[in-house]
């Protein structure tokens, strides 16, 4: 009798256990009670499938003319288009830098080659993932950083600290001295055998090392693989210039930088600040994110984590003053590419599928829903009677016929729940935020969610 008390209550205690832990043939049938089938049902249903989720959810209560003046507005420097490639980070740095070029030489269209400082980004990281192979060579292959930097030898992805490392370092050039190319243009079956030659490289040195080549005779081989790298990146994106004539005038890329695109004694690392919205993390800390670099010898993404009552006030202390900043956000998040709108209210998603979605900014960045995507211009400000924002204006680098013009028109909501970074020069920023930078920085694995590049 106690045995077949026992059989019972285990088998019971099995049947339970199994409804809790797999989709039972008891479970679907709940499941399939959520759809019952009604005419109303049936008719999203058609309409989605036909349609797609985005133009059925489209919120015609939001739909209307948009107010598109802004009371703060810096004069824009025309848009360009970064096509198929993922460099948005580097359109909006030398965007921000040809629009100095530009008041210096009194024209009106110009543009800095894309392409010229591309190929040293794309060279600069090839060194800095070798190098990376070479300094953790001790580690097992299958450890954290090493598996990390197998998986991300190189990409066309980046932060403000590549274009400040980057063209401190090379200079810059005008777009007609080194043109865009077909691969420039569209980066991704390139950067794929870039990389593969990157791990096939790292893979050689790991393997020298183990049978007893020193650090020294590494670095040297590292040399010659790079001149591999150098001639592919030539086939790619052309010859990059080291001397040449504009104008009449004969320049180098950094004489034309200093020349042009920064005022005398101006450091694009020292001068300016990160400053990051990220509830996820306690505010007005500093963090540092290791290897989230585009120069070995370059300098790691650093930033100010704050409310984002105190990060406003410095980007409209910066647009007061007519400087444009480098802004980064979660751009695909309800955004209306045909009108350039990205406003909270465009699209009801919670009444086309008959539930809500509830995550806060914290959440979603805690459960990589949400993340900086892409990086572009921040140039304009509405503000209301008492100064606060009420829209937001962006220069893009999607071309001309995308969104409004080119530009993208942010609410004041969705700026507050998808921006995550802008670059502001120091003297814009309180002097509770500069004594912060005296911070010995929280550091940050390479992995960590906050690293993804821009593209």
């Amino acid at each position: 009798m106690k045995k077949t008390i026992l059989y019972a209550l285990t088998m019971a205690f099995c049947v339970q256990t199994s409804a809790q832990t797999s989709i039972t043939p008891e479970v679907l049938k709940q499941l399939e009670g959520s759809y019952t089938g009604t005419p109303a049902e049936k008719a999203l249903r058609n309409a989605i499938s036909n349609v797609g989720l985005q133009k059925m959810a489209v919120n015609q209560e939001n739909a209307g003319a948009k107010d598109t003046d802004f009371s703060i507005e810096v004069k824009n420097t025309g848009i360009t288009d970064q096509k198929g490639s993922g460099r948005c980070w580097l359109f909006t740095g030398l965007n921000i830098l040809r629009g100095r070029a530009m008041k210096k030489l009194g024209i009106k269209n110009f543009v800095l080659s894309q392409g010229y400082l591309f190929f040293y980004d794309q060279l600069e990281k090839s060194n800095l993932f070798l190098q990376g192979i070479i300094d953790t060579r001790k580690e097992p292959i299958d450890s954290e950083m090493v598996r990390w930097l197998f998986q991300h030898p190189l990409s066309d992805g980046g932060t403000y600290t590549g274009v400040a490392d980057l063209a401190t370092k090379y200079g810059v050039v005008p777009a007609d001295v080194m043109p865009e190319t077909y691969v420039s243009n569209s980066t991704s079956e390139f950067c794929g055998h870039l990389k593969r030659k990157l791990r096939e490289a790292g893979i050689t040195l790991r393997e020298k090392s183990e049978a007893g080549m020193s650090q020294k005779q590494l670095e040297q081989l590292k040399v010659e693989q790079l001149q591999t790298v150098y001639h592919m990146l030539v086939m790619a994106y052309g010859v990059p210039p080291t001397q040449f004539t504009w104008k009449e005038k004969t320049y180098t890329p950094q004489e034309f930088f200093r020349t042009y695109c920064i005022d005398e004694g101006e450091d694009l690392n020292k001068d300016y600040v990160m400053l990051m919205n990220d509830p996820s993390r306690p505010y007005n800390k500093v963090y540092e994110i290791d290897y989230d670099r585009h120069v070995y010898d370059g300098h790691n993404w650093l930033y100010v984590n704050l409310p984002i009552e105190e990060l406003e006030p410095i980007a409209i202390a910066s647009l007061r003053d007519s400087c444009q900043m480098y802004f980064s956000c979660d751009v695909g998040k309800f955004l209306d590419r045909s009108t350039g709108m990205a406003d909270l209210r465009n699209f009801d998603y919670d009444s086309l599928l008959g539930t809500t979605f509830g995550m806060n900014k914290r959440q979603r960045i805690q459960t990589f829903d949400s993340g900086s995507t892409h990086a572009m211009t921040l140039m304009a400000v509405d503000l209301d009677s008492q100064g606060k924002a009420k829209k937001w204006k962006v220069e893009n680098s999607w071309g001309a016929a995308s969104g409004a013009n080119g530009y993208i028109i942010m609410t004041s909501e969705w700026f507050r729940e998808y921006m995550f970074r802008v670059v502001a020069n120091r003297k814009y920023c309180p002097t509770s935020v500069l004594d912060m930078l005296k911070q010995k920085p929280v550091r940050l694995p390479a992995w960590d969610p906050m690293f993804s590049e821009e593209d």
